[in-house]
């Protein structure tokens, strides 16, 4: 396994990294702007279920398949920003009660918020690239084998993730809690998680494995 100050240096890599707001950030953000904290949070943990994913596909040697295949590439991507698009079309066009101002805002199961963050990430092979390039990079072939070390660093990876996202998440969600008290303003968040939606669909449009 990697030694103390190994694991110190990618955990201080990591918490650089997850500090600046990634696509997966924007989705969490913009769930807990929209839905609140709770929703924010589940979204969390869809996401880093799905970075486990990855985290095993790297281990693996899956990763690898999927970098070295254009077409897989093509397939996982495409599928990830239909996704996306489909999102944020259902944003854009809910209506639900917009005009109601007791009306209580839409809510959605919380299996369906975590299945929701757990496919936009699954579906991002940019995502399985990056975690197949980066965790290997602080392996050792000499302290035992790759794979088993792979997991770990995922793991405190994923440690790190949900410390950062999840602050994201009730960070956006206390500043936006006011304007969820409004119809006309929900509406409002409604619109603009959907272009956030549209807008990440079109970034992952143009990425490139």
């Amino acid at each position: 396994m990697p030694d103390l100050a190994t694991l110190a240096l990618f955990c201080a890599a990591t918490l650089a990294l997850l500090v600046v707001p990634g696509p997966a950030v924007l989705f969490i953000v913009t769930r807990s702007v929209a839905q609140g904290r709770s929703a924010g949070l589940i979204s969390v943990l869809g996401v880093h279920a799905g970075s486990l994913v990855h985290v095993v596909a790297a281990a693996l040697g899956i990763s690898a398949l999927l970098a070295a295949s254009a077409t897989a590439f093509t397939v996982v991507k495409y599928a990830g920003v239909a996704y996306l698009v489909w999102l944020g079309v259902r944003k854009l066009t809910h209506r639900g009660a917009a005009e109601d101002e007791t009306a209580a805002p839409e809510t959605h199961s919380r299996r369906r918020m975590f299945w929701e963050g757990f496919v936009v990430n699954v579906l991002n092979p940019k995502t399985a690239i990056f975690f197949l390039a980066f965790l290997p990079q602080f392996t050792d072939s000499a302290a035992g084998p790759v794979g088993p070390q792979i997991v770990l660093l995922g793991l405190l990876w994923l440690v790190l993730g949900m410390a950062s996202d999840g602050t994201y998440a009730m960070a956006s969600s206390a500043l936006a809690g006011r304007l969820r008290a409004s119809a006309r303003a929900r509406r409002r968040l409604d619109i603009g998680s959907g272009v956030v939606y549209l807008g990440l669909a079109a970034l992952l449009t143009g990425e490139k494995a």
